[in-house]
């Protein structure tokens, strides 16, 4: 009975270990294009080489997610305080372009927002919101999983610096 136990502990672990080592691959902007393509409300494909140069927060996020929606003010004014310091601001959800276009229409929230062609868990997002932040040379800087106060003076100070 003991084998069958340490048998099952030994699967769990190989489970995880999987799981875990499919989140870490997103290292750069390169990875996270090659797990998925965007696309604005437009239905026009977005390349995030685009923005090569600039630092990137993108924050994944879905209409029904209350703790998303409850820090979109809060990002809001980050994103405004922080336009003369290199930053550009993506609101990212694997819903329809039709759905995320009514919540933009619906809350007057100025963010570009984004659809991703793969779902979050494809992308190794299994918690919303889920942030990402890159730097000028679009390589991943930090992961946050959760709300944070981005406008708080703390928040700022730390993205300034990054």
């Amino acid at each position: 009975m003991k084998k069958f136990a340490y048998l099952g502990w030994f699967i769990l672990l190989v489970f995880c270990t999987t799981i875990v080592s499919k989140k870490e691959n997103l290292t750069d902007i390169e990875s996270l294009q090659q797990k998925t393509s965007f696309i604005d409300l437009k239905n026009e494909k977005i390349n995030l080489k685009l923005f090569k140069g600039k630092k990137i927060i993108i924050s994944h996020w879905a209409t029904w997610c209350s703790p998303c929606i409850k820090e979109m003010p809060s990002l809001i004014e980050a994103q405004e305080i922080l336009k003369n310091f290199n930053y550009v601001f993506l609101l990212v959800s694997d819903e329809k372009i039709s759905k995320i276009h009514e919540f933009k229409n619906d809350t007057k929230f100025n963010f570009n927002f984004l659809k991703s062609t793969k779902s979050n868990e494809v992308m190794g997002v299994y918690s919303l919101p889920t942030s990402y932040i890159f730097d000028e040379e679009g390589m991943k800087v930090k992961t946050i999983i959760g709300t944070i106060p981005w406008s708080s003076k703390q928040t700022i100070q730390k993205l300034k610096n990054l």
